[in-house]
């Protein structure tokens, strides 16, 4: 072995040691303090020291270097060491931010960027807010994932409510929540209770209850109060049908999983959550696509103009449809989708102005349902107000991604090697591919990968926050997209 490769794998275990070293100190900032750790929206809360380094890799696309761990360690160290309470800090902006300040004081910047939040630690924020999953299907599982990933800090899963399927039900319920063909096995620990009706995941106590209404079941019986119902099971999308759930003992509202039907109002978040109020018992969380291209087409016309433009999504194919060609109620739909690309009809265009009123009529859309499990692409074929090229489009959705509002619902990437695959979990409502990028004067096509299951319930975990009042303080603050684009 040469002198140089003895070297380089001395570094590597050296930044490898440390990365080890400080796994413990997140578990505590978090399970202690309830300090939610990231590097640019990636978490390092349960991840392996060789996640941790790919995290400060990662930076070196945003920022032109890696990030340092003797930039991070210290970081970590000194926000413990201040007893911080609640608050979720990510270490690429904050020290991207100190690096900026010119200070050398990182004791005094801490203090000025966690505030109010130095000293909290182990301070009683309000009561977890208890969530029910009404249904247990993809998105319901996937729902459970994040959830029990929480550890219960600003909601708790309770309970999932289904029809009894087999005799053994509830073992194949957590046994579908223990293997994903998808998204990979669950990461921890599963144990089921037969007699008593609950599964215990991660120290996360769940209550299965089997009802085929809705009105009928009392959550007072398990201690369930003031529950938000999330209702993924796609078979009430009106206010009249949802509104059985809120006639159970024990819930105080309820959240849809698919565009509503009516006056209910669609919530993308990161768009127009902060139109929901107190008053609002029904609220929906849109569809997969809607969250995917609403940010970026809200980024997009805040700094162009969005004159008009077609939306085509390229969609993996969904549960309703057929293995094999069977009858099915929708067109094309009953041709197998294991085989076929086939054409259908998407609200998405359409559901866009519901969260974006400003682009009412300005869109028109189409879907292709292609022989894929998960992730799904959007096809943004827009006519602008204000000519542009590919490097100004691409550089703006890359900072709009980075430190921008829409941080948690739009990211990007310009890699020449990425496909479908390379998307599954992502927690983005979308991702922006830049190398597709077209943009000649007034006429843009911007590519929008998306991950229709998990990251889409990512923004139904937000949606929920926001219903529950439990969003934690982003450290440090977030510009707008305004500031962002200069």
């Amino acid at each position: 072995m040469t002198q140089q490769s003895v070297e380089a794998l001395q570094e590597w275990s050296g930044r490898e040691e440390l990365a080890e070293a400080m796994i413990p100190l997140i578990g505590r900032l978090y399970r202690n303090n309830n300090v939610v750790t990231s590097i640019y929206g990636r978490k390092l809360i349960n991840q392996s020291a060789i996640n941790i380094l790919k995290a400060h890799r990662v930076v070196r696309r945003i920022d032109g270097v890696e990030l340092s761990l003797e930039q991070t360690m210290p970081m970590l160290q000194a926000i413990e060491a201040l007893n911080t309470g609640a608050v979720a800090i990510d270490l690429g902006r904050l020290n991207k931010k100190f690096t900026e300040s010119g200070s050398s004081d990182l004791d005094a910047f801490l203090v000025e960027e966690l505030g109010e939040k130095v000293n909290q630690a182990g301070a009683t924020d309000a009561e977890p807010t208890d969530v029910v999953l009404y249904g247990f299907g993809r998105i319901g599982r996937l729902l459970a994932r994040i959830l029990i990933e929480r550890g219960g800090y600003g909601l708790r899963l309770r309970a999932i409510v289904v029809r009894k399927g087999s005799d053994d039900d509830i073992v194949k319920r957590a046994s579908l929540l223990r293997r994903d063909s998808v998204h990979g096995p669950f990461d921890g620990s599963i144990t089921v209770d037969e007699e008593n009706n609950t599964i215990l995941a991660n120290g996360t106590l769940i209550q299965v209850i089997y009802s085929n209404d809705p009105s009928t079941v009392d959550y007072t019986a398990f201690g369930i109060n003031n529950a938000i119902v999330v209702d993924n099971t796609g078979r009430w999308r009106d206010e009249e049908g949802l509104s059985q759930h809120l006639t159970a003992k024990g819930v105080s509202r309820v959240l849809l999983t698919a565009p509503g039907k009516g006056n209910l109002k669609n919530i993308v978040h990161g768009i127009n959550h902060g139109d929901i109020t107190a008053d609002d018992k029904i609220v929906t969380a849109a569809s997969c696509t809607t969250n995917a291209i609403t940010p970026v087409l809200k980024a997009l016309n805040d700094r162009f103009g969005v004159v008009h433009g077609h939306v085509e999504t390229v969609h993996s194919f969904t549960n309703d449809q057929n293995l094999i060609d069977n009858f099915h109620k929708g067109e094309r739909r009953g041709r197998s989708a294991a085989l076929n690309m086939v054409i259908t009809e998407t609200g998405a265009a359409k559901a866009v102005a519901k969260a974006l009123p400003e682009l009412e009529g300005k869109l028109t859309g189409n879907a292709i349902r292609v022989p894929t499990p998960d992730v799904s692409m959007a096809i943004l074929n827009l006519n602008l107000e204000t000519a542009t090229d590919k490097e100004e489009l691409n550089n703006y959705l890359r900072e709009t991604s980075l430190g921008a509002e829409l941080h948690k619902q739009i990211d990007y990437i310009d890699s020449p090697e990425v496909v479908s695959t390379d998307f599954v979990g992502s927690r983005r409502a979308g991702i922006v591919d830049g190398l597709a990028t077209i943009a000649t004067g007034k006429n843009a096509v911007v590519y929008v990968w998306y991950d229709n299951e998990f990251g889409y319930s990512c923004q139904v975990v937000r949606v929920i926050e926001t219903m529950a009042g439990t969003h934690p303080l982003a450290v440090p603050a977030i510009a707008t997209v305004a500031t962002a684009a200069v």
